[in-house]
């Protein structure tokens, strides 16, 4: 770490009082520690729970308007409200996306990481998590020695009409799917495995793709409105799922898509759009306005290197989300140690850390609450840019810093 950038922030809120900081003022990429600015802007603007779906309706059909609500058909959530709604309507679907104002792919996101699970695109009316799971797995009945000449069965989770093509003659160690960077077009290679999975984000086309997607579950059509130019005045909403639902695996397993709908949903709220970089101008000069320093701010995972943070903003965040939400619920909501992203770590005498994580390729970050021994509350923020040695080990140091605090005080 001699050659890494290090910004450390530790305020003491049981006394009111900062207790070291060492380059706290300074800018640093905070990776997935972005997600603790989208995590309280849900807190504030959610409710208790996520819009599913808007819409109106006459006397001949029904009209949608998404929300980006990511929770429709996820395999994370077995209750679906907004397809119960869908199913039970007699009359013919409607939907537009005058609402959405943004792009599928985030500012300053790796172009490259689009066949990625983390880097699923986002959308109005997400859709099965915007990805298609794929699955190859070899007969039970068949042994060890037959596999090698077995043809596995795979299938996709949903079902999908899209071009799909094997590559001929070739089977890998690992079995694999490519999809193409600008259309839905999959090219399969199968793997000598018993079993393998594999998510792989579809390109949504705005709403295109979720309308291609639905009508096989609730058993319509629904067809979309591109001319039409002005929502009415007093929409219907149905709500899907309890806030923290979303948020705990958002943060537990720091997902990208949910964090990134997160803040959409909050533009929707508060906006009546979603744009990403609207809802983040509004929340810096309006909720946040006295953050120490201003931040660069342009998405709502981290996964943008162009995201630019000072330790000192993470702690005055923390402390406000600690008074306007409590500890009792940010504690349900933030991983502990040996939980989620911080399952390796932390696991002596747990429950006595709750925070988020952020790894990127040079960047290691840790930002959160932290009970001492002498069951005081310190509120942290690590932040650590262009090291070049292994995350693990970094992370591993920072254990060994933030443990010899809780001891000290």
């Amino acid at each position: 770490m001699q050659h890494a950038h290090v910004g450390i922030s530790l305020f003491n809120a049981t006394d009111n009082k900062y207790l070291f900081d060492h380059n706290a003022k300074k800018y640093f990429v905070p990776a997935s520690n972005t997600k603790l600015f989208s995590c309280y802007a849900a807190l504030k603007y959610l409710g208790d729970s996520l819009p599913g779906i808007k819409y109106w309706a006459n006397d001949t059909a029904v009209y949608l308007v998404g929300t980006g609500d990511p929770s429709l058909l996820h395999p994370d959530f077995k209750k679906n409200p907004v397809i119960d709604f869908l199913q039970q309507t007699k009359k013919p679907v409607y939907i537009t996306d005058i609402n959405w104002k943004d792009e599928a792919l985030g500012n300053g996101w790796s172009w490259n990481d689009y066949n990625d699970n983390y880097m699923v695109e986002r959308s109005a009316l997400p859709v099965y998590g915007n990805y298609i799971h794929w699955v190859q797995e070899m007969g039970d009945s068949v042994s060890n020695a037959a596999q090698e000449d077995q043809t596995p069965s795979i299938y996709s989770i949903p079902e999908i009409n899209w071009k799909v093509r094997f590559n001929a003659g070739i089977m890998r160690k690992a079995f694999f799917v490519q999809r193409n960077r600008d259309e839905n077009f999959f090219l399969i290679t199968e793997g000598k495995e018993k079993k393998k999975e594999q998510d792989v984000p579809f390109v949504t086309h705005g709403i295109q793709s979720a309308i291609e997607l639905l009508p096989d579950t609730i058993g319509k059509q629904i067809t979309y409105l591109p001319e039409f130019k002005k929502l009415p005045a007093n929409l219907h909403t149905i709500y899907s799922q309890p806030v923290d639902s979303l948020l705990q695996p958002m943060m537990y397993r720091s997902d990208n898509f949910f964090a990134e709908q997160s803040l959409l949903m909050v533009s929707q709220v508060k906006l009546g759009e979603m744009n990403d970089s609207r809802i983040i101008d509004t929340l810096l000069k309006t909720d946040l306005a006295d953050l120490p320093q201003k931040p660069r701010w342009v998405d709502g995972s981290g996964l943008s290197r162009y995201n630019l943070f000072t330790p000192n903003d993470f702690v005055v965040l923390l402390q406000k989300m600690q008074r306007e939400v409590g500890m009792k619920r940010l504690q349900g909501i933030l991983p502990t140690g040996g939980k989620g992203t911080l399952a390796n770590l932390y696991k002596q005498d747990s429950n006595y850390i709750f925070a988020k994580t952020g790894t990127l390729s040079g960047i290691v970050a840790l930002s959160g609450y932290l009970y001492t021994k002498k069951n005081k509350l310190l509120i942290f923020s690590v932040l650590i840019n262009n090291h070049t040695g292994s995350a693990g080990s970094i992370r591993s140091r920072v254990e060994s810093f933030l443990t010899g605090i809780r001891d000290r005080y």
